[in-house]
């Protein structure tokens, strides 16, 4: 990644607000809040709060991504922590040569610092890539794109196919992305069209930095566009139906290659990143690939044992044997009715048995009871607790 003077001179962690030592998943949490907070659907006509929604995702950009994160870690460490600072006397102009932090001088040991023959820009030309004659303006690759959705437990677990409603930055419509009301722009004369204008030192280093007059186009429209203001670049509002896998969880994070914001000159499109959110259901949950679901049974039926009939998700009830004297609180297995994996196997139901304790009594109910508790006088179920009570 060819990072700028511009981008060097930013402190990313403070756009999103967090610290330097932040986590990827901190930095992502920071992204998604100012992301929803500043973007343009949310903010019709406010040019600023478009300008930092394009600042936050810049920053997510390139810290979202280890290697660029390292490159810009490292880069701002060697240089400066604020960036590069003009020298006494430099005005507004940057007169660096790195050879002279490390003592270098030209024409030794073959030409650098410590005798390394292209000068210290060649070392680190590919991080902040180098301008001068033949140098075009590289192709830029999309934005991402992020928006979220919301299912029901149902299609969490089957998967659904939605629509999503996405505004992204795309070339402008109104002058096919030329920046120019006739479509005729003209090459800038400052960068020779490729966007890009070089500064630096001796010793072969070079920084590059975008074309001022053109901001970075390489072209100057002489009719700027009413629309882009001759940015050529506009945001776009456009919907597409996205199908969200089978089995998918609550605030989980989901990308699609090649499904966000288009590219700039001829560079790929961005990814579009979807957050799900899943809606409770009434009576199941879920537990990795597996539903649950709590099924109430009569005394008699733990006591004695039976058949029950257990609810399914959007399919016939299936038929549970219960063995005698099962507990209340034992949890059973049902194999195969469970959310879709991605093999396309399902998980499992478990099934939780509770004891139902009646509010009200009959009559013969009431006597059957009292029956049963003179047969079982001589039982204490809680006898064991208060022997290890006693620690015997």
């Amino acid at each position: 990644m060819n990072l700028s003077r511009e981008v060097l001179e930013k402190d990313l962690y403070k756009v999103l607000g967090v610290p330097k030592d932040a986590t990827e998943a901190e930095i992502k949490k920071a992204y998604r809040k100012l992301a929803r907070e500043y973007h343009p659907d949310a903010n019709k006509g406010d040019a600023k709060a478009e300008e930092r929604f394009k600042e936050v995702s810049e920053a997510n950009d390139i810290l979202s991504d280890a290697k660029s994160r390292k490159e810009y870690d490292e880069a701002r460490a060697l240089l400066g922590a604020g960036g590069f600072r003009p020298g006494p006397g430099a005005g507004g102009n940057f007169n660096f040569d790195l050879n002279d932090l490390f003592g270098g001088q030209q024409g030794q040991g073959g030409g650098g610092a410590g005798g390394f023959g292209g000068g210290f820009g060649d070392m680190f030309g590919g991080l902040f890539g180098r301008g001068g004659p033949g140098t075009r303006a590289q192709p830029r690759r999309g934005q991402d794109v992020e928006s979220e959705v919301t299912l029901s437990f149902t299609e969490a677990v089957e998967g659904a196919t939605v629509p999503l409603r996405m505004s992204s930055s795309a070339a402008c419509k109104a002058c096919s992305g030329t920046g120019d009301k006739n479509g005729t722009p003209r090459v800038c004369p400052t960068c020779v069209g490729t966007g890009q204008v070089s500064r630096g030192g001796g010793g072969g280093f070079s920084l590059t930095d975008p074309c001022m007059d053109c901001r970075g186009r390489g072209l100057i429209a002489e009719d700027p566009c009413d629309v882009c203001r001759g940015s050529g670049r506009a945001t776009s509002s456009r919907t597409m139906h996205v199908r969200i896998p089978a089995g998918v969880a609550d605030e989980q994070r989901i990308r699609l290659r090649g499904k966000g914001a288009p590219g700039e000159r001829g560079g790929p499109a961005g990814d579009l990143y979807v957050v799900v959110h899943v809606d409770k259901h009434p009576l199941f949950g879920r537990r990795g690939d597996n539903l649950t679901v709590t099924v109430p049974v009569t005394f008699p039926e733990a006591a004695l044992g039976g058949e029950i009939r257990v609810p399914t998700l959007g399919e016939q009830p299936v038929t549970l044997k219960l063995p005698p004297g099962t507990p209340s609180g034992r949890t059973m297995r049902v194999r195969g009715k469970g959310t879709v994996r991605k093999d396309g196997t399902r998980g499992d139901l478990l099934v939780t048995i509770e004891v139902s304790v009646p509010r009200e009594l009959g009559d013969k109910a009431r006597e059957a009871l009292a029956a049963y508790r003179e047969a079982t006088a001589g039982e204490d179920p809680r006898a064991a607790l208060f022997k290890a009570a006693k620690g015997d």
